[in-house]
This record gives C-alpha cells, structure tokens and sequence, in this order.
C-alpha cells in the first residue's frame, strides 16, 4: 500500500503535489535561464585573451574584474536559489496561494509545554503550515497539515448550534 493511500487522499494527492512540485520546477527552469542570460553576458564581456605581448595592456586587473564579477554571479545565483525555496516554503500545497495570517503559538517560559512555533494557514482552508521556532535538536523542517473540508467542518458547527 501506497503512502498516499495509506493517508486517505488516493490519485488526487498525488495530482496535488506533482503541482506543487511542478511550479517549483517551473521556477527552476526560469532560473536556470535567467542564470544562462547573464553567464552569456559575462562571457561576451571578456573575450579571450590575446598572447601577451610586451608594452601591451596589463591582464592582470583584467583577470581581477572578471573574477569579481563571477564572485558577484555566484552570489547573486545562491541568493536567487535561496528566494525560490523560501518564497515555495511558504506557499500552500493545493493551491500555490502564498500563505498568510501567521499565529504565534506556545510561550518561551513553557517550551515543555508546547515549543514556539508560527502557523501560517492557506486562506482557502486548504491546510496550515506550522513552523518551529525552537531548534534544540538541530533543524525541524516545517509542518504541513492539510484540511479536508474546513468550510464543511465550520458550517456543519453552526448547523448543529441552531
């Protein structure tokens, strides 16, 4: 038996997360590109170069601006890379709507009792991502915990209190 049958939610969770996964891999290939776009443009800006002759140009601040600028590359394609996993992180797993309404919940004076964490929750009931605040025990990967129906589960309370 399947994970995804295991946990109920059959071929439609499946066609949830390949989603989810998908747009992050759609981001990717968008990165990759615009990282090609740029390496191109570095590589146009300097050419190979010439044997080095006697009373000619120095390639020595040559070869220290084309080392910045690749240092500055390098730093800005991990930086790009981190904003893509971030900006995914934080996005809900149905719908691909960012998710909103962080809650602070459990207190730093009883960490027994329930440790700091954020929950951020999908605007469209479709689950809420609870993330740890306390990393004791190295780091604790985010908690997605997806909701049936929440609407269903709301009406259905306030049919039952009439």
């Amino acid at each position: 038996m399947s994970h995804w049958e295991r946990n109920g939610t059959g071929s439609a969770g499946v066609k949830i997360y390949m989603k989810y996964w998908g747009y992050l891999a759609a981001k990717v290939v968008v990165w990759l590109a615009i990282l090609s776009v740029i390496e191109r443009g570095i590589a146009r800006a300097f050419p190979p170069l010439k044997p080095f002759y006697l009373g000619g140009p120095n390639p020595v601040m040559r070869y220290f601006y084309y080392d910045f600028s690749m240092l500055m590359f390098g730093l800005f394609a991990v930086g790009l890379a981190w904003l893509i996993v971030r900006d995914q992180r934080y996005r809900c797993r149905t719908c691909l709507r960012r998710l909103r309404m962080p809650i602070q919940r459990g207190s730093w004076n009883h960490i027994l009792l329930g440790a700091p964490r954020t929950e951020y929750i999908c605007l469209y009931g479709h689950g809420t991502l609870r993330v740890p605040e306390l990393q004791i025990g190295g780091h604790d990967e985010p908690d997605w915990h997806p909701h049936e129906d929440m609407w269903k589960e709301l009406l259905a309370l306030d049919e039952t209190k009439k």
